[in-house]
């Protein structure tokens, strides 16, 4: 993979267990990745190939939960073909066959079959690849056969209805046969999941995105998934430009960057090549990531 993290990060929030499985890498084109940003200030964080593609990693998070394992995001899985992954600059092959997050489990000890609940925080391909694969026969299948899937209904019928722009990013393949299997589960809005898992809609990205609070014995994180991907984009202007609505995912980023430094959470970065998680503070003009965890 490319130079990314050890394939696992734990660590604890309060009594639950949480293991950062770092499920693949990306080489993305550095403008798209910080739209209106200029190059000169975003390559200083992240520089770039001779392509002009920055390295970013697909992060799910594994939750040890008296449910049973709860997995957030799934990566981009095994169905794309080899001039996709040349495209995207993908690298997640693992060993014997199996994927990066399939070995990224195993690490932990779960099997897919293990696993009780996958949430989704959008059907993007890389962040949903995962839900699905194609056997050794080349058939399609859910991968977690015993776990319910948990998406934002409006995300799931952004994602069945797309148009020019968003097609490109939403696989049917990826998303549908979950709902076909009777394992799908649609909420609407900010709800608890499950005790100590709440969805908190973060649009922007999408319309109907979704970040994720992990609370437990007083300590509080959020998988931010899309809505800041790398510690590159803690400062509230740099925002993708593959996001669909920018100046919504500026307010998104206001709100829920300001309860973080308010209330000291902990922030994990699903896309960041290096840096799984870390705590904000404010230089008096911006957010920035604290020192030591740079």
């Amino acid at each position: 993979m490319n130079a990314l993290t050890p394939l696992v990060e734990s660590r604890t929030i309060g009594s639950l267990r949480v293991h950062a499985i770092q499920a693949g890498g990306q080489q993305l084109d550095g403008g798209a990745m910080f739209g209106v940003v200029p190059k000169p200030l975003w390559e200083r964080r992240i520089p770039a190939d001779a392509r002009n593609r920055i390295p970013l990693g697909m992060r799910c998070l594994l939750v040890e939960h008296p449910v049973g394992p709860i997995l957030i995001d799934t990566g981009l899985g095994n169905k794309e073909n080899p001039k996709f992954h040349d495209i995207y600059g993908v690298d997640n092959d693992g060993a014997n066959g199996r994927t990066a997050l399939e070995d990224g489990l195993a690490q932990v000890g779960v099997t897919p079959g293990d696993v009780a609940l996958i949430i989704n925080t959008h059907l993007h391909f890389d962040h949903a690849g995962g839900n699905t694969y194609l056997d050794a026969d080349g058939l399609l299948r859910v991968t977690f056969p015993n776990a319910r899937y948990v998406v934002q209904e409006g995300e799931y019928e952004y994602a069945t209805h797309t148009n020019e722009r968003t097609a490109a990013s939403y696989f049917e393949r990826n998303f549908v046969p979950t709902r076909e299997s009777g394992q799908l589960d649609l909420i609407r809005g900010d709800r608890e999941i499950v005790p100590g898992i709440h969805s908190l809609v973060t649009p922007g990205h999408t319309p109907h995105h979704q970040s994720l609070v992990i609370e437990s014995e007083g300590e509080t994180a959020i998988y931010l998934g899309d809505l800041v991907p790398t510690h590159a984009h803690v400062p509230l202007p740099w925002i993708m430009g593959y996001d669909v609505e920018p100046l919504v995912t500026l307010e998104s980023k206001r709100r829920v960057l300001a309860e973080a430094l308010a209330s000291n959470w902990e922030l994990i970065f699903e896309h960041d090549a290096s840096i799984p998680w870390g705590r904000l503070d404010w230089d008096g003009k911006a957010y920035v990531l604290r020192a030591d965890d740079r």
